[in-house]
């Protein structure tokens, strides 16, 4: 648990912990996460040959980037629904279908950014 009094630099520290045992936790449990960074890891080299400006650089692994981050945020999600119960609730259902949706409309923006870049 997160130390409440903690300030300053010694606050940031802290934060800098959590987010690791965050990529951690993620890395471990979530396939989609380890696919998402192994296409990071391939496709940021190739922004870097391919884009021709530093702004179409920039886009191409910034698609990539906002990809992961919709998948921490939907497994942030994932995880509070499944610690509450693992029964089907409509609810609960619900959230987890739309944070897939998040993930597909950020993996849609990433192709059409990459194919209009390259095109």
């Amino acid at each position: 648990m997160a130390n409440q009094n903690a300030k300053g630099f010694k606050r940031l520290i802290n934060a800098c912990f959590f987010s690791a045992a965050g990529f951690k936790a993620t890395w471990q449990h979530e396939e989609a996460f380890r696919q998402e960074v192994i296409l990071f890891v391939i496709s940021t080299p190739l922004a870097i040959w391919l884009g021709e400006t530093m702004i179409e650089k920039l886009l191409l692994i910034g698609s990539m980037v906002i990809v992961m981050l919709v998948e921490l945020l939907n497994t942030a999600v994932e995880s509070v629904v499944d610690r509450v119960g693992f029964e089907h609730h409509e609810l609960s259902g619900r959230a987890k279908d739309i944070g897939s949706a998040a993930v597909m409309m950020s993996l849609a923006w990433a192709a059409v950014t990459w194919t209009l870049i390259l095109l």
